[in-house]
C-alpha cells in the first residue's frame, strides 16, 4: 500500500505541487516493520497499522520542517511531534510526507516562498485551496487515503471542495491544537479546528475518534463527550435546513443545483426539508475578524520568527519574502488599529450570540450550505477577496461541526460539493449525511475519470 501511494504521489507532484517535504525512505522502512509485525502473528494490532497518510506541514513532526511556508522559518525543525500526529502514528499510520500550505496558514490558496504553489489535481491552472491545500491535492489525486488538516476559516473544507474529497471540521473542543504553527491566541483559538480529509466518508469518524480527546495542554479540550456512531443516525424524519439569503456573493447556479440534488437525495431517504432565510449571516464579517485578530496578531508572529515587520509601505510594495494574502492581512491589521476596543468587543459579543442562535436553529438536524460561491478558481484570483470565505467562516464563528461533501464534477470538470453542518458535538450526524450522499452520488471521482 505504501509503495502504491508513493507512486501516485510522485506521478502527480509535478501537476499538483502538493508535497512540501517527502519521507518516502522512512515510510518504506516503517511499512517493512508493519509487515513484520503482522507476520509475527501478534493479536493486538493497532487499527491503522500500515495505512499510509499525509500531514499538513504546519503540524510538528519531530526532526522535520515546521515553517508553515514562512521564509524566515525555513530552516526550523520540530523538536517534538504534535499530539494529533502522534495519535495517528500510535494507531499504526505511516506518514508519507508533509504537505503544502498557504503562508502562515492564513489564506485559502496554498502558495508560499518556501515550497511554492499547489494546484487541484483536476486542473493545474487552478487553486488547490488552503490553508490545507497540499492535503486536499494529495488526497484528491489518490496519493494518500487520508490526511490531517486545520481549519480556521475553511482551511480543511476549501481544499476538500476544490480537490473533490471529504473534509470534516470537528466541533470546538474535540481535538487539541497543541503542536501546530502558528499558534492562535485569545478568541481566535475558538475559531480553529483540526480534522481529517479523506477519500471516503466512512473513514472520517474512525479518524476523528483517534484524533480527539484531552492532551493535558490545550485548555479547550477537557472532558470530551463520546463520539456517537454515524450508522445509528436515521435519515427518516431528519430535519434538513436549506439556507437562503445568507451570502455576500451570489452562489453559482451549478453549486446551487448540486445542493438541490443533495437535498432531493436526503428527501428520498425520508428527511424533512425546510428552507430558511438567514440574512444575518451576511453580517458575520466584522465579528469574525474581531475574533481572528484577538490576541497576538501577524506582527507578533513575524517578530517571534525573526522576520522583518510588514509596514504599510512594505506591504504595498511588489515582491519580497511574503505572499499577497499575508501582505493584505498586514494592511488589515494596520486598519484594525483604528477600530476602538469597545467596537471590537461588541462585535465579538454579537458573534457569540449569533453562534448560539445558529446552533439552536439547527438543533438535532443539519444545515445544507454551499461551500463557496464558485468552483476552484485560477491561481491568484482569490487574493484580496476576504469576502470569499464568508460561507465557510460562519461555521468557525459558530464552532459547529461541518462535513464538506463532494458531489461529482461540474461542466468544467471541476469538483462540486456541499457543506453539511450540525449542532455542537453532533459530528456523527453531519458525517452520516455525508455517507448517504456518497452512496447516492459516488463521492470522490479520480482525476482523469470520464464524467
Amino acid at each position: 500500500m505504501v509503495e502504491a501511494h508513493i507512486e501516485v504521489c510522485e506521478r502527480f507532484q509535478p501537476r499538483t505541487g502538493a508535497i512540501a517535504v517527502e519521507r518516502f525512505k522512512a515510510a518504506r522502512e516503517e511499512a517493512d516493520a508493519a509487515d513484520a509485525r503482522i507476520g509475527s502473528g501478534g493479536r493486538e494490532l493497532p487499527p491503522l497499522l500500515g495505512v499510509p497518510c499525509t500531514i499538513k506541514e504546519s503540524f510538528a513532526v519531530a526532526g522535520m520542517p515546521n515553517c508553515a511556508g514562512l521564509l524566515a522559518r525555513r530552516d526550523h525543525r520540530a523538536d517534538s511531534t504534535a499530539p494529533t500526529v502522534q495519535r495517528l502514528i500510535d494507531a499504526g499510520a505511516i506518514p508519507l510526507a508533509l504537505t503544502n500550505v498557504s503562508e502562515l496558514t492564513l489564506w485559502i490558496e496554498s502558495d508560499n516562498r518556501v515550497y511554492g504553489r499547489s494546484s487541484t489535481p483536476y486542473d493545474p491552472s487552478r487553486a488547490a485551496g488552503g490553508s490545507s491545500g497540499g492535503e486536499g491535492a494529495v488526497v484528491g489525486s489518490g496519493g494518500s487515503p487520508f490526511g490531517l488538516g486545520s481549519d480556521i476559516a475553511g482551511s480543511i473544507r476549501v481544499p476538500a471542495f476544490y480537490c473533490g474529497v471529504f473534509g470534516h471540521k470537528p466541533s470546538c473542543g474535540l481535538v487539541p491544537h497543541t503542536g501546530s504553527y502558528p499558534v492562535p491566541h485569545g478568541e481566535a483559538k475558538r475559531l480553529l479546528s483540526f480534522g481529517p480529509l479523506a477519500r471516503r466518508s466512512e473513514d472520517l469518524m474512525p479518524l476523528l475518534r483517534i484524533l480527539s480527546g484531552p492532551d493535558g495542554v490545550d485548555p479547550l479540550v477537557t472532558d470530551t463527550p463520546a463520539l456517537e456512531d454515524p450508522a445509528g443516525v436515521s435519515l427518516d424524519g431528519l430535519r434538513v435546513l436549506i439556507s437562503e439569503s445568507a451570502f455576500v456573493q451570489p452562489i453559482s447556479r451549478e453549486l446551487l443545483a448540486a445542493r438541490e440534488r443533495a437535498a432531493g437525495a436526503l428527501a428520498a431517504a425520508g428527511a424533512h426539508l425546510e428552507r430558511i432565510r438567514l440574512p444575518q449571516m451576511r453580517r458575520i464579517g466584522e465579528a469574525y475578524l474581531a475574533m481572528l485578530t484577538d490576541g497576538d496578531g501577524l506582527a507578533e508572529i513575524l517578530q517571534e520568527a525573526g522576520a522583518q515587520a510588514l509596514t504599510v509601505r512594505s506591504a504595498l510594495r511588489r515582491g519580497g519574502p511574503h505572499t499577497p494574502p499575508v501582505k493584505a492581512l498586514a494592511l488589515l491589521e494596520h486598519a484594525n488599529r483604528l477600530t476602538s476596543p469597545r467596537r471590537a468587543a461588541r462585535a465579538i459579543a454579537w458573534g457569540r450570540e449569533y453562534a448560539r442562535e445558529i446552533a439552536e436553529m439547527i438543533g438535532d438536524g443539519v444545515l445544507l450550505h454551499p461551500p463557496l460561491a464558485n468552483v476552484a478558481p485560477r491561481h491568484g484570483r482569490t487574493y484580496g477577496r476576504l469576502y470569499m470565505v464568508q460561507p465557510m467562516a460562519v461555521f468557525n464563528l459558530a464552532a459547529l461541526p461541518v462535513t464538506q461533501v463532494p458531489l461529482g464534477l461540474g461542466s468544467g470538470g471541476l469538483p462540486l460539493g456541499v457543506q453539511v453542518a450540525a449542532a455542537p458535538h453532533r459530528d456523527h450526524v453531519s458525517i452520516a449525511v455525508a455517507m448517504e450522499l456518497e452512496r447516492v452520488f459516488g463521492g470522490w471521482v479520480p482525476p482523469g475519470s470520464p464524467r
